[in-house]
């Protein structure tokens, strides 16, 4: 049985494309400090006044390309402090938790002006799912752009469409796919419900996928067993995938990835129903169990690995963003295993979608409540 709860909270859709004209909203630079295990640090907000800011990107130089659900995309120009519309997007289904999802830029920006990204497209009878494209960033201005992947999540339902993105070298793309409450789905390879998938620049099945060879499998399935999967980062030491995503009631997860393997949902799960029973067992034979999980639920959103050198003592961790939890949470990682966990910014009560670390070791994160900004060092005196 499908759960309603959401169905009845997200009826509204809608339909845009990037040429409408929207108010302006605030740029700032305000600064403040808090406190952390490392010390006092500066917290700068950058923008504020946005809408939900899902997904953020660097581009050479510094700007950054974020993505407003509603359907917008940006660009922050870090020289002067202004935000400048990016035109030539897709038409886009918005609603419910559905619109314009991630961005990433591609690892080879300055020689091919490549950005990924990807949306929610809408058909007849309401049913909508999640797309990967990529366009040439001219500017402020897509151009050339093409639709990689149509997933096959098709339904009426407005939640859990992922999606996060991340490149697998070079030449590959990962992205994620939620259930779209489409449980049955999940456990079936033939379809894209609750999978991370794994694709070339040109959206076809990536070589070596764990399911090229079987008849009853989509052969971009990279792994499956996933209910909504919100973040996705690699090791920049190990070059391993790790995953966080939400349960229902209880057990969201941070997971590592490995092709071809099954995480469970719905079988195997540490959640429950909103209105209290069971919905699997805690374990089950042939899935992956958890390297973390949280009951009761913290929303995890956005997650990101920090490498940088601004913060020696967080180097390898785990950056993670929550929505319910209405905080940033860093995780201790030795080896596969989470030791230690601290909350920043809780505070605020802002619902963390986004997160990256920035080129010069600063932490970025977006908001829902559409602000933009950056944890660094104290100013030296």
């Amino acid at each position: 049985m499908k759960n309603s709860i959401f169905k009845f909270l997200l009826i509204l859709t809608s339909t845009v494309t990037g040429s409408f004209a929207f108010a302006a909203p605030q740029v700032v630079r305000e600064l403040e400090t808090f406190k952390t295990s490392a010390g006092e640090v500066q917290l700068e907000s950058l923008v504020k006044g946005l809408d939900v800011i899902w997904g953020f990107d660097f581009l050479p130089g510094g700007d950054i390309v974020l993505t407003e659900r509603p359907g917008r995309m940006k660009i922050y120009r870090a020289s002067s402090h202004k935000l400048e519309e990016v035109k030539g997007l897709p038409t886009i289904r918005t609603g419910g938790q559905g619109g314009l999802l991630d961005v990433r830029v591609h690892p080879d920006f300055d020689k091919n002006a490549l950005v990924f990204f990807t949306y929610v497209e809408g058909r007849a009878k309401g049913e909508a799912t999640t797309v990967l494209a990529r366009a040439e960033l001219r500017g402020a201005e897509l151009r050339n752009f093409k639709k990689l992947v149509v997933s096959e999540a098709w339904t009426d339902e407005d939640i859990h469409f992922g999606s996060r993105i991340e490149f697998d070298g070079k030449d590959k793309v990962w992205f994620t796919i939620g259930d779209r409450n489409e449980r049955p789905r999940v456990q079936d390879l033939a379809h894209h419900n609750g999978k991370i998938l794994r694709v070339d620049l040109d959206g076809k099945p990536a070589a070596g996928n764990p399911f090229l060879n079987r008849k009853d499998a989509r052969p971009e399935i990279y792994s499956s067993g996933h209910r909504s999967p919100q973040g996705l980062a690699i090791d920049p030491v190990t070059g391993r995938l790790w995953l966080s995503e939400m349960g229902p009631r209880g057990g969201d997860e941070i997971n590592l990835i490995v092709a071809g393997a099954n995480y469970g949902w719905p079988d195997a799960t540490y959640g429950r129903e909103y209105y209290g029973p069971k919905i699997g067992e805690t374990s089950k034979a042939g899935t992956v169990q958890p390297v973390k999980y949280w009951v009761p639920s913290i929303s995890p959103s956005g997650l990101a690995f920090y490498a940088g050198e601004a913060f020696p003592a967080w180097k390898g961790h785990l950056i993670l963003g929550n929505l319910s939890g209405q905080h940033l949470r860093r995780l201790t990682l030795k080896g596969e295993q989470i030791t230690e966990e601290e909350t920043w910014l809780k505070d605020k009560a802002w619902r963390f979608r986004s997160v990256r670390a920035g080129p010069k070791g600063e932490i970025y994160f977006g908001t829902d409540e559409g602000r933009l900004a950056r944890i660094q060092p104290l100013p030296k005196n």
